[in-house]
């Protein structure tokens, strides 16, 4: 087994000696690269962002924004990253570097001021610069450019990108000045000629530190033998989850699995009777290769935590960890989907309905892993995701409620209702589904199903909110639908 390798700002470095819990963002620090900071160490705040070159979705590379204290130094065995200090151009001996087009608008434009988050939005407002889709206009014709709006620049800046980024004293505004200013990369850009290239190819990894072990297989069919031999593993992915409980509740493997970069676990295929989705596909790639094509997911994936979050996070890992706040269950719920169990005797579906069984507990047996989320077609015509918490972005729920329905004739012919945040699991609002199908899409069918939905789970007090809150938001999250979908007919 080849040593364990990183290459970071172009220059080839050793994982080793660093344990293999070790966070890309101590590995960086601990070579001097301290533009990468640790504000909260659970992935909320982005002053560790740092670039990952990834597969592209419409080019061969795309470069990534990630939380560097989230991902362990192991999993990026043979891959390729670049920090804050690397965007820059060195200068001729005894000149300093040329700053990066966006190194450069944040300074004129005064969007930093303690200078502590200012690397991390650099990377991440890099990601977004060198995003291919990205429609750089104008200014001056962009005033009257569809689409164009507060969260949208005239160059195509989608704020969006930042939406995983925190600033405690500059304001976001000189911030949000100098990501719209950014114009497109030129021909001579490193990095953006990168995006021509193919990434880092996944290498199989055997890094043991301690008493510890970081494995990546090249097959699912090797990794479901690691798993039936240590039934203990943690398997990981983007490691959102499993980060935060190494940071901050001292968590530790003595055999880690990855699996992010395993073939077989990131396919996505549309199908005659339904849709298939790898359980390693991170967020953004399933969000950008489905385009709109689920539109209940669609409303679900600006909600999904922050880009920085959804750049790692996987359906796999958010179903793997059984948590009843979790935004994808209640949607999928909603869509009525499965989930592909595998082992190393082989696979069964199981419909989501029936997969989890208590508190962040599943019908997933040792050694056996997700390998694929199932949505059935046709999708019903009337969908939405509500999630209710005190942030716009970037949080945790309090209540999500997520709602497909067929309506036909003015009559509720199926009804499908995913709840988050008001039981021990994510749950199907079973009494409310009844209650609706075969009535009539009126006002008065909703306001007395509403009364029904808000009697749904077994919701609690606790610091997000409390119990008699969420059940008012249930009730008032269909009567949000309602008015929505009356709205959209009657325009």
């Amino acid at each position: 087994m080849v040593a364990a390798r990183i290459t970071v700002n172009g220059n080839e470095a050793p994982i080793a000696p660093a344990a293999p819990h070790t966070t890309v963002l101590d590995f960086l620090r601990e070579r001097g690269l301290t533009g990468t900071k640790e504000g909260c160490a659970e992935g909320e705040c982005g002053a560790c962002s740092v670039l990952v070159a990834r597969p592209g979705v419409n080019r061969p590379t795309d470069w990534v924004a990630v939380n560097a204290c989230l991902v362990p130094v192991a999993a990026l065995d043979g891959q390729e990253i670049v920090t804050s200090e690397g965007l820059a151009t060195p200068g001729e001996p005894g000149r300093p570097p040329t700053l990066h087009p966006v190194q450069e608008e944040m300074a004129v434009r005064g969007g930093s001021q303690c200078g502590y988050c200012t690397p991390g939005f650099i990377c991440s407002m890099a990601a977004e610069y060198y995003r291919p889709d990205r429609c750089a206009q104008a200014a001056d014709e962009a005033r009257t450019a569809p689409g164009t709006d507060a969260e949208h620049g005239p160059n195509g800046f989608d704020l969006h990108a930042l939406s995983g980024n925190l600033c405690r004293c500059t304001g976001y505004r000189p911030i949000r000045d100098a990501a719209f200013a950014v114009g497109a990369p030129t021909d001579e850009d490193p990095l953006a000629r990168r995006r021509e290239q193919t990434p880092p190819a996944p290498v199989a990894t055997a890094y043991a530190q301690d008493d510890s072990v970081f494995l990546r297989k090249s097959t699912l069919a090797e990794t479901l033998g690691v798993l039936r031999e240590r039934p203990d593993a943690v398997v990981v992915a983007g490691s959102t989850d499993w980060g935060v409980e190494v940071n901050i509740r001292s968590r530790r493997a003595g055999c880690v699995v990855a699996v992010d970069r395993l073939p077989e676990l990131r396919e996505l295929r549309v199908e005659s009777g339904h849709i298939e989705i790898g359980a390693a596909l991170t967020l953004t790639e399933i969000e950008r290769r489905l385009d709109g094509e689920v539109p209940l997911l669609a409303e679900l994936f600006p909600q999904f935590a922050s880009r920085l979050i959804r750049n790692g996070a996987t359906l796999g890992g958010n179903l793997g960890t059984g948590s009843p706040i979790g935004d994808s269950p209640p949607a999928l719920l909603a869509l009525d989907a499965s989930v592909v169990l595998a082992d190393a005797d082989g696979e069964r579906e199981v419909p989501l309905a029936d997969y989890f069984t208590g508190y962040r507990q599943s019908v997933r047996r040792p050694g056996e892993l997700i390998r694929a989320v199932r949505v059935p077609l046709p999708l019903s015509p009337v969908v939405a995701f509500h999630k209710i918490a005190k942030r716009r972005f970037d949080d945790i729920s309090s209540v999500a409620v997520a709602f497909a329905l067929d309506v036909d004739g003015g009559i509720v012919r199926k009804a499908r209702i995913g709840l988050g945040g008001v039981a021990a699991t994510p749950i199907r609002a079973l009494a409310t589904e009844a209650a609706l199908e075969g009535r009539p899409w009126t006002p008065e069918t909703v306001e007395a199903v509403a009364a029904v939905l808000r009697e749904e789970g077994t919701p609690m007090d606790d610091h997000r909110a409390s119990a008699a809150y969420r059940s008012a938001m249930l009730g008032q999250s269909l009567l949000k639908l309602y008015t929505r979908t009356t709205e959209a007919v009657s325009s």
